[in-house]
């Protein structure tokens, strides 16, 4: 995602959003059987387990189970390697759900503005 910033600033500008920015476009605009991606732990549940803004995310039900395993398991640090794993996992599905979000908004930005173009010229 990194290439982002020599198109934005090399390149056309136009068609390439901004990552601090919501998509301006439905977020079913192309695929009617997407789903929306919903939170699973509670508000409730994250600041029990005293969670950071940075850490509210879509894993954090999995972060919480991760903090209360190193918790419970103290002296032992290596007995909660499989819920890290799945927190791990969960991040790294997050991020690449993000990627392909932002390459959807490049695209359908990219079209409109071919589609304007060729209404323009005709």
């Amino acid at each position: 995602m990194g290439a982002h910033l020599t198109r934005r600033y090399l390149g056309d500008a136009e068609v390439e959003p901004d990552p601090l920015r919501m998509p301006s476009f439905p977020p079913k605009y192309g695929f009617p059987e997407r789903k929306e991606r919903v939170m699973v732990a509670t508000q409730q549940e994250m600041s029990d387990a005293q969670l950071t803004l940075e850490q509210r995310d879509y894993c954090a039900h999995h972060l919480i189970r991760f903090l209360k395993c190193k918790r419970d398991s103290f002296p032992n640090f290596l007995a909660c390697g499989h819920e890290k794993h799945i927190w791990d996992l969960c991040q790294h599905q997050d991020y690449v759900s993000r990627m392909k979000e932002f390459e959807r908004e490049r695209r359908l930005l990219a079209r409109q503005k071919r589609r304007a173009k060729s209404e323009s010229s005709e």
